[in-house]
């Protein structure tokens, strides 16, 4: 077993704080807005901090860390020119906003008031089975990580009898954030969020500090050169023999960004979560900060620390214990998925090894508690409800909303243990995400901006883009070594939906135009307390920079900081594609290139944690005040009468 008694105490203290937490806000939730959507309180700290937690997940650190084993620093390098698509679409409210000023509570519910019932009940269908299904290896690759980096046996004996140790592990990283759903929903959910990404960033920092006395860019250097030519680890531009994760992923992956943004529903609660659109818009800018320590920094840099402890004769007895580890798994893609787990188990220090695995712990639990609550929420609100074809009462809906979170948490569980993965994690997400957003976005975008867009365009789109996703999952599982693999499944399902939507619409020909204005509560339909206007007369200036009514002066600082801060990469990665298109740059240029990227990085990581940190205890505090003296409307379930 690899974590000592100091590691474990670790891991059992933040579980009791996470667990004390809950136990401490059951009395804040008090209707059904209040579980789906914690009565829509949430201040943009909180929402940008929460919900980054919960999106990250044990699961999705394992990918990043995979990914970035396989990739090395390169596709950070593209994400570059991405990051100034996902500030656009975070300064304009890009969907978000307008999502939140139709106040619905699920992403299908506004499908009904734009489109109609049965469409709803059919996206909310669609949505969940593909939800169900995307979230069903994830307990399983959590159960992995913890039983490869703590080095637990394969089985254990309880009570007498012999017991997996895998399936027990699932029923932990199912069973705790079950509790926390049932205990306060969305409310609960935020909370403990919100604690553990605090937590999680803290420990990121430290042991990105750790490793980097460890292992210096020496040893990097020596063993990131050890890679082909044409599938370097440091120059993006020399990646032609990288199988996956190489350009064309990340160029799909930028289209899918605009194209799919609110389509996955896997934390669907935070898009109703916030105060108001201004609120939602301002979290989601956060969110270009936020990313900072956690996608930025640990995630880049910890895969290639891990190949250079690896690959470096300086480690090798260090990494002889890894490398049997590894050789003893016989499923290729299990193995890939460990990889850095297992190194980081023997790079990482007593005490910092439980600090690691109580923040894997902690993301496993944020990750699955977001998604019970959003899978089991959207079969209620989205399936049941609407054929129910009246109001449930709050009592009855909220005991629903529980029932079907723990019902999903079941069929989870034993998905998990019976199915057999066979590619990289962030491939099978792409495809199975696909089921429901390859044709959802262009339902989204055509009815939050085209007030032509008509209900069978959302039908055909819809259809559209899930019969190419799930061939692609027929396809892949018949032969796993196709050549098209799942993300460019994605692609050509968002592709063939958008233009499917866009031909059925205009067939209909000038049919009555939809009134937006009562979709998004504008002008005369306008709801008291929706909108604060701050500057009535603003700049002309701060309105292209996207900047209106509702902004601070603090607000137009974080748009201006977020602005420079984007824009100066974006001139980095401009200079640098010019120079290696106009001449050759070399591995020690692109290693001292990528040792600043790093040191920069780490500097910011420390202002961004104060930061956020700060602004989520004043936002989380300003969010249980409010819970305890607001009152409650019970027709906000998200049933809409017709």
């Amino acid at each position: 077993m690899n974590l000592s008694v100091v590691d474990w105490a670790i891991v059992a203290a933040v579980a009791a704080v996470l667990i004390a937490s809950v136990l401490a806000s059951k009395g804040l939730m008090r209707s059904v807005s209040d579980f789906l959507a914690a009565g829509r309180t949430g201040g943009r700290y909180l929402i940008s901090l929460s919900q980054g937690t919960a999106a990250l997940g044990a699961i999705t650190i394992v990918g990043m860390l995979e990914m970035n084993h396989i990739a090395g620093f390169n596709l950070r390098w593209w994400e570059m020119a991405m990051a100034v698509v996902l500030v656009a679409i975070s300064v304009s409210g890009w969907v978000l906003y307008r999502f939140r000023q139709t106040r619905c509570l699920t992403m299908a519910q506004f499908f009904e008031v734009r489109y109609s019932r049965r469409f709803r009940i059919f996206a909310g269908g669609i949505a969940f089975l593909s939800g169900i299904i995307n979230f069903g290896i994830f307990p399983a690759v959590s159960a992995r990580f913890f039983i490869y980096f703590c080095g637990l046996p394969p089985a254990l004996d309880i009570g007498g009898l012999r017991l997996s140790t895998f399936a027990l592990l699932m029923v932990v990283v199912l069973g705790v954030p079950l509790f926390f759903v049932l205990s306060g929903g969305q409310i609960a959910v935020m909370i403990t969020d919100f604690l553990q990404g605090v937590f999680t960033n803290i420990v990121f920092l430290v042991i990105i500090v750790v490793l980097m006395l460890k292992i210096d860019w020496a040893h990097i250097f020596a063993a990131v050169s050890q890679a082909p030519p044409e599938a370097s680890l440091i120059n993006p531009f020399r990646t032609s023999s990288t199988k996956d994760y190489n350009f064309w992923y990340f160029l799909i992956g930028m289209v899918g960004v605009v194209y799919g943004k609110l389509s996955w529903q896997g934390t669907q609660a935070y898009n109703a979560s916030a105060k108001s659109a201004h609120e939602a818009k301002m979290g989601d800018v956060l969110m270009n900060w936020r990313n900072i320590p956690q996608w930025g920094l640990f995630l880049v840099f910890v895969p290639v620390a891990a190949i250079a402890f690896l690959r470096h004769p300086d480690f090798g007895a260090a990494a002889a214990g890894a490398k049997s580890v590894l050789s003893g798994i016989g499923n290729e893609a299990v193995r890939s998925q460990v990889t850095v787990p297992v190194a980081l188990s023997r790079l990482l220090p007593t005490g910092l090894m439980g600090a690691f695995a109580s923040v894997m712990l902690a993301a496993s639990i944020a990750c699955h508690s977001t998604y019970l609550h959003s899978w089991g929420s959207i079969f209620i609100q989205d399936i049941v409800l609407p054929l129910r074809g009246r109001p449930l009462p709050s009592d009855t809906h909220i005991r629903l909303l529980k029932l079907a979170g723990a019902a999903v948490a079941v069929f989870v569980f034993f998905f998990s243990l019976l199915f057999e993965q066979s590619e990289y994690i962030f491939l099978f997400f792409a495809v199975t995400g696909a089921i429901f957003a390859g044709g959802s976005g262009a339902v989204i975008i055509g009815g939050l901006y085209w007030k032509r867009g008509t209900t069978p365009a959302a039908w055909a789109a819809m259809l559209t883009g899930m019969t190419t996703a799930v061939g692609g999952i027929v396809i892949r599982q018949v032969d796993p070594g196709f050549s098209v693999n799942g993300q460019m499944f994605w692609g050509l399902a968002m592709a063939a939906a958008s233009v499917v939507y866009v031909l059925v619409s205009l067939a209909a020909g000038r049919g009555r135009a939809f009134d937006m204005d009562r979709l998004l509560h504008r002008g005369a339909h306008l709801i008291t307390g929706e909108v604060r206007i701050v500057d009535p007369v603003p700049l002309r200036g701060w309105k292209v920079l996207g900047m209106g009514r509702e902004f601070t002066p603090f607000d137009k600082v974080i748009f201006l900081a977020t602005y420079a801060w984007t824009f100066g990469w974006a001139a980095v990665f401009v200079a640098g594609t010019i120079l290696n298109l106009v001449g050759t740059v070399g591995n020690e240029a692109w290693m001292g290139f990528w040792k600043t990227y790093v040191h920069i990085y780490l500097g910011a990581s420390v202002v961004v944690i104060v930061w956020f940190t700060a602004g989520g205890m004043v936002n989380l505090r300003d969010m249980i005040r409010t819970l305890k003296i607001m009152k409650r409307d019970p027709r906000d379930s998200g049933f809409v009468d017709q």
